[in-house]
């Protein structure tokens, strides 16, 4: 019997999604270009072996499929995606629906989408997030392409969504690249997420002097308030594990140079570009890319000697640094949310700022309980800054205060902590109703007449330096 959908690529995530997908309930044909690793899975695919039909050749693939066809391509991005779409398109007919699920740059999903469619073929450039577990059980899933191409496949991709109370994170985006964007923006949120509770974490290890499984505690309490997330989940998890092989901190084992795979630097990137901040992201990215500067690092630290110093105000610290977190995380959420609303202005998207939340509700890596609220604050209104939504206006309210102290401690003390620096300096100056920015302009109009505005009126102005007289 044909399959109602096919998949291409047998990796960890692939692999993953393919099971979910028969699962489901769904006959699904699979293909991998190591035919062993199409034989070894679906000979481990246990009692769901019978909806999934494995293929040797590409051929054969696209016959085991019902027409009109639609596959799944989990191949890794870049050129790779590009040989595949050649490889399968002359097997196809113009009806056929490719749908690339890989971590692709959306600037390539456009190109692709813009050949499809010229071509009078049908693509979709989707995200998914959630990593292996949420492939098996539950991704984010956000859609992007020709919205009827999207209306073929829906209920497959809302069965295997996560849920949040019975709903699908599933959902439509907008044209070409507009679900990879949002893919790639998350991933930057995810970035600076991290990141802030990385500086969390090392203000309780090098600012208090605690150990990592009372550090472990800390993150599980907070896990049961307002930072409730998957990421603050984990953390307090990882911090309480011990080393098997020296019964050490597992965390006090680990190098410390971090990896990344490139979509929070285009996150960064595209915010740049766009021309809306996001700041936090910048400073995660960077981040991550000096923590690979080991060498430089120790070099550093044997001229000037060790940043982290003792932090001596310590009365109510961690209460504070959990007050620090969710003021960060709200700035950080802010500009992302700005970033989205920017991009689907310049794009032409009409991205639903209230979906998107809803979609992250569950399933993807940066779920947490806040999201129902920016889902609720963000609907309708695509422009509205999230800081200044009523319900998180008050949280930042009583929150800030937090962070300013965390980011004071951190300086006096020297240990890092740029990413909720950025957060704060983001909040301050959207606070900020007369801020420096005439002294640039002014600087600007000296050595480039550039001209301003002027407070009491008009454009195209001045100053008197620039007189020829």
């Amino acid at each position: 019997m044909a399959s109602e959908i096919g998949l291409i690529g047998l990796g960890t995530m692939g692999a993953a999604l393919a099971l979910n997908i028969a699962d489901n309930g769904f006959d699904i044909a699979v293909f991998n270009r190591t035919t062993e690793v199409t034989r070894d899975f679906a000979a481990s695919a246990g009692s769901l072996a019978e909806r999934i039909t494995p293929t040797e050749s590409l051929k054969d693939f696209v016959a085991a499929l019902k027409s009109p066809r639609a596959i799944i391509l989990m191949v890794p991005a870049g050129d790779i995606v590009d040989a595949q779409i050649a490889a399968l398109r002359p097997l196809l007919d113009a009806d056929d629906l490719i749908i690339d699920a890989g971590n692709a740059n959306f600037h390539d999903t456009v190109r692709r989408a813009k050949a499809a469619d010229a071509a009078g073929e049908l693509f979709i450039g989707m995200g998914v997030s959630g990593g292996e577990e949420g492939a098996r059980f539950g991704p984010a899933i956000m859609g992007g392409g020709p919205k009827q191409a999207w209306d073929r496949v829906s209920h497959i991709m809302e069965a295997i969504s996560a849920k949040f109370e019975d709903t699908p994170c599933a959902t439509w985006m907008g044209t070409d690249g507009a679900g990879h964007f949002v893919k790639t923006v998350h991933n930057g949120i995810e970035y600076a997420d991290m990141q802030m509770i990385a500086e969390a974490y090392g203000i309780m290890r090098d600012g208090l002097g605690m150990e990592a499984l009372a550090i472990s505690e800390v993150f599980a309490k907070w896990n049961e308030g307002p930072l409730k997330s998957y990421l603050i989940e984990i953390s307090a998890e990882v911090a309480g594990v011990d080393d098997p092989k020296t019964g050490q901190p597992m965390l006090d084992v680990i190098l410390d140079t971090a990896g990344q795979k490139g979509t929070g630097r285009w996150t960064a990137i595209e915010a740049l570009m766009i021309g809306a901040p996001a700041t936090t992201i910048e400073a995660a990215v960077a981040s991550r890319n000096l923590s690979s500067r080991l060498d430089e690092r120790k070099l550093g630290q044997s001229i000037f000697g060790a940043a982290p110093q003792p932090i001596r105000e310590v009365e109510g610290l961690v209460d504070q640094l959990e007050m620090a977190l969710l003021a960060g995380k709200i700035a950080c959420y802010a500009q992302g949310f700005g970033l989205l609303a920017a991009a689907s202005e310049e794009f032409d998207w009409s991205l639903d700022m209230g979906d998107i939340a809803r979609v992250w509700r569950e399933g993807c890596i940066i779920r947490s309980s806040m999201l129902d609220d920016m889902a609720s604050a963000l609907s309708g209104d695509a422009s509205l800054n999230l800081m200044f939504a009523p319900y998180f206006a008050d949280l930042l309210a009583r929150s800030h205060g937090g962070l300013r102290f965390i980011v004071a401690q951190g300086a006096i003390a020297g240990t890092p902590v740029p990413a909720l620096s950025a957060a704060l300096a983001y909040f301050d100056m959207m606070r900020t109703e007369r801020s420096t920015a005439n002294m640039l302009q002014a600087q600007r109009d000296f050595f480039g007449r550039h001209s301003f505005a002027r407070v009491d009126g008009g454009s195209g102005h001045h100053g008197p330096w620039a007189d020829d007289g």
